[in-house]
């Protein structure tokens, strides 16, 4: 029967087959540290909080320093709860559960965090790599 057809038009079958590359949030990336706004960089971190709150996607951290990498990810949790997993090179993973206001705060203050002083230009060297903040699918990252 046509009425038991499924429609493709309909959001809920669409959303299912848009590559990640042309998701709402593929384009939700910056490096740290930036030239953006604070007001910008607010708006950034609350795109990222509801796309974790509706889509199976998580915010990374990333930070390279001179004793190895520190990534930080948000995960949603249940509710107004997040997994928080955090990886130290030399500390290994830890994981934690904080509230969005925590989540919110933490990524705020780690967007919007100054240029590197001199002393940190040095260790900034020895890093290859950019310190950048990201939304990438669960299936994508790393679990301790």
């Amino acid at each position: 029967m046509a009425s038991e057809q499924i429609n493709e038009n309909r959001p809920e079958h669409r959303a299912a087959t848009i590559p990640d590359d042309e998701a709402p949030w593929a384009d939700l990336e910056v490096t740290i540290p930036n030239d953006r706004d604070h007001a910008s960089l607010v708006a950034l971190v609350e795109c990222a909080l509801v796309e974790l709150t509706h889509e199976h996607v998580g915010a990374v951290v990333v930070a390279q320093q001179v004793w190895g990498t520190k990534r930080t990810q948000y995960v949603d949790d249940v509710g107004e709860q997040f997994q928080k997993r955090h990886f130290d090179a030399r500390l290994g993973w830890h994981e934690t559960t904080a509230s969005r206001e925590t989540v919110r705060d933490e990524l705020i203050t780690q967007l919007t965090r100054s240029g590197a002083s001199p002393a940190e230009h040095t260790r900034e060297a020895a890093a290859s790599e950019t310190n950048t903040f990201t939304v990438r699918p669960v299936r994508e990252l790393r679990t301790p």
